[in-house]
């Protein structure tokens, strides 16, 4: 933990998540005071939303190579496939219900934020489906960074860090020291973009504050209601999909959601308390090992591979989140744009860290791929501000079923190869047994 000392120290010794809030509430009640005449803190606002346009790009170069190339090809084999295939399987299924959800709740219409906002950029014109998909290769990649195009360098990101994982694992000892070399250096850079994201967030309440406050002063309390159909729409998707889909494929496999869910709950509270996947790790692998009866070569590998790119949780928090900017600044999304979304939620999930508020920077990049850019006194901007006020709410719930997805695949990868113990799943009542595989070490 770092020292600070200074004036400032009762300032970043604070939770940030509290001083996010207060930044929302203390914005939200300043705009409805002032009214218009807040508009003079526009630039406080801007200046965070530079910050965040600063670190989009580094961060998905950074962490999407290091997060392929952390995937050894020599790992894979039939255990690692199928989690791979669940993990994205299911994270397209999920922003696939977030949009769902989001277009059945239709948060955000109504409030024409557009009308009053700086600038709201061109009025986008979809491109068509095969369009979409042939544009996620770029032609240059340098160009696609330069000019901040976000699908065609997260396309370029992983497949140079799926031929960098080969390259560690050469037999030649030369090229296997320049991949690691290489991952090092990535590696490096990613740790140094998540400092840099923590510096950001330090001046979070600060840009919410004055991003709020205009939002309110020109909106007044009508904006209230939005946030609470946002975040009534995340929660209820959240469930939707851990029942339909987790408790689908569980029982296809003929075990018991409920069961499952008493024996995962600890590793779930955990990560709706402490909103990070990594962090809970520890807790996740002692779940599997103590009350799954998961053997260890599954849950070694499967439980940290969905820590870096099972974001189910996060995915439906970007499709409510994209409706709902989409509809706030009155420029709904077309299908093409949130089939758009759905494509870049799922390839950009491999490089989210599972660290608090990494899924708000994965918005970023969703809303730039389908034309919704943040730019300073944008509508789109201010939108974006009144989500990432709630965002930490939003993070408890999507954390916490992000790891239960990690558990899941777990419970069923170990299961489909013979690797689950029955014993740790014979009912506590006087209920037949789940009938698994027996693991006997």
């Amino acid at each position: 933990m770092e020292k600070t000392n200074g004036i400032f120290a009762w300032y970043f010794k604070s939770n940030l998540l509290l001083r996010i809030l207060i930044g929302l509430v203390l914005g939200a009640v300043a705009g409805l005071i002032f009214g218009p005449g807040i508009s003079w803190v526009s630039p406080l606002g801007d200046i965070f939303v530079r910050l965040l346009k600063m670190i989009v790009m580094p961060v998905v170069i950074f962490t999407l190579v290091v997060g392929a190339a952390s995937v050894h090809p020599s790992k894979l084999g039939k255990i690692g496939l199928k989690a791979l295939c669940f993990y994205m399987l299911t994270s397209a299924f999920a922003v696939g219900l977030g949009l769902l959800i989001g277009n059945l709740f239709s948060p955000g219409a109504g409030m024409d934020m557009a009308a009053d906002a700086a600038a709201i950029g061109k009025e986008i014109k979809a491109p068509s489906l095969a369009e979409t998909f042939l544009n996620i290769i770029p032609k240059n990649p340098f160009a696609a960074i330069a000019g901040g195009k976000i699908l065609p360098t997260i396309f370029a990101s992983l497949v140079f860090g799926i031929g960098l994982a080969f390259i560690r694992q050469s037999d030649e000892e030369r090229i296997a020291t320049a991949g690691e070399t290489v991952f090092k250096l990535f590696e490096g850079g990613a740790e140094i973009m998540y400092k840099v994201v923590r510096w950001v967030l330090e001046y979070a309440p600060i840009g919410v504050f004055a991003l709020i406050a205009v939002v309110f002063g020109k909106q007044g309390a009508a904006a209230f209601g939005p946030l609470g159909i946002v975040t009534l729409a995340v929660y209820i998707a959240l469930l939707a999909h851990l029942v339909i889909v987790y408790g689908g494929l569980l029982a296809f496999n003929r075990i018991s959601l409920f069961q499952f869910l008493g024996k995962a709950k600890d590793a779930m509270l955990t990560a709706f308390v402490t909103r990070s996947s990594g962090g809970t790790l520890p807790v996740t692998m002692n779940v599997a090992k103590e009350k799954m009866g998961i053997s260890k070569g599954v849950y070694s590998f499967t439980l940290p591979l969905g820590a870096t790119i099972n974001m189910d949780g996060t995915a439906i928090y970007q499709g409510v989140c994209a409706i709902f900017v989409g509809l706030a600044i009155g420029l709904p999304l077309t299908l093409g744009q949130q089939i758009t979304v759905i494509t870049t939620a799922v390839l950009a999930s491999i490089g989210t860290a599972g660290v608090p508020g990494a899924g708000a920077i994965m918005l970023l990049m969703v809303l730039d791929s389908v034309g919704l850019k943040v730019e300073p006194g944008s509508a789109v901007a201010a939108a974006y501000a009144m989500i990432l006020g709630i965002d930490a709410l939003l993070d408890m719930g999507r954390t916490g079923l992000n790891v239960t997805g990690d558990l899941a695949a777990t419970c069923l990868v170990a299961k489909s190869e013979g690797q689950l113990d029955s014993d740790y799943w014979q009912s506590t009542d006087n209920m037949e047994p789940v009938p698994v595989h027996v693991l006997k070490d």
